[in-house]
């Protein structure tokens, strides 16, 4: 309809022409836009970079993650993330952010085995743990002495859990002497568990010159503690020798026997070196 009637008016045709062709404005309009775009493209970079450079330095740090950093978790990260001039680190001598469990075996329990002479496994194991605590105390590190069924287990949260324990005061034959060592299955890291097996093996073979015994029964393979502490905590067991045939170097050396578990779990917090354990 509005193209019939505007047919006479033809006539006025050259007048409405420039007024129709309003041409400038559609080629301006496109042309600002990209011009905008382009602008913004190379800035992009220089936003995300200080993004990137952080993630690269949290990535570096997690995968220097040793097992000294086992305990304290996020307490770990944090004072690797924030400078500290007053710090020390592992290779220095302080270690109070590290915590270690000492379980002296049967202590408020029961007696463990009574040897001839009224001595007890558990008098042996508290001696033993005693100066362990003592001596990893001495290097800085917390250290908690637990009894066999201490309240603490529930939970316990550590960059290691060591229980001493051990074997009968009977004689069985001319074999029965030597140590033997069990890593917690329940951990939730069953390769950290075995590698702190292998570091009191190895630390404490070294320092007593006992030799092992492979005798691991399942009263220590399933070790009560293993079930109560956080699955989170390495843990392992050691029975540190016979009280028959080793009776003397465990009551009479037992500096030796101590410092023996103590060197094991040094080098477990330390992740040190184990040399191959030669096969018998």
């Amino acid at each position: 309809m509005n193209i019939a009637e505007t047919g006479p008016e033809s006539e006025n045709g050259p007048e409405f022409t420039p007024e129709t062709t309003p041409a400038p404005e559609t080629p301006v309009e496109p042309r600002v836009e990209p011009r905008k775009e382009m602008r913004r493209r190379p800035r992009s970079p220089r936003v995300f970079l200080p993004a990137l450079i952080t993630a690269m330095v949290v990535a570096t740090i997690f995968v220097a993650f040793t097992p000294n950093s086992f305990s304290g978790g996020i307490t770990q990260l944090n004072a690797l993330l924030t400078p500290d001039a007053n710090s020390v680190g592992v290779a220095g001598s302080s270690h109070t952010s590290i915590k270690v469990g000492i379980v002296a075996g049967h202590l408020g329990n029961d007696s463990g085995t009574v040897c001839d002479n009224g001595t007890t496994e558990q008098e042996v194991n508290l001696k033993i743990a005693t100066i362990i605590q003592q001596r990893l105390i001495a290097l800085g590190f917390e250290t908690d002495l637990l009894k066999e069924f201490d309240p603490r287990l529930q939970g316990y949260r550590a960059a290691v859990l060591v229980s001493i324990h051990n074997d009968s005061c009977k004689y069985i034959n001319d074999q029965a002497t030597g140590f033997k060592v069990a890593a917690a299955m329940s951990s939730h890291d069953t390769q950290l568990a075995d590698r702190l097996a292998a570091c009191l093996r190895d630390r404490y073979q070294r320092t007593t010159n006992l030799p092992w015994h492979d005798s691991v029964t399942n009263d220590m393979s399933f070790y009560h503690a293993f079930n109560e502490i956080d699955p989170s905590t390495p843990a392992a067991i050691i029975e540190t020798g016979f009280l028959k045939l080793d009776y003397d170097l465990l009551t009479n050396n037992t500096n030796q026997v101590a410092t023996g578990v103590a060197n094991g779990i040094i080098c477990f917090i330390n992740n040190e070196n184990i040399a191959p354990t030669a096969t018998p």
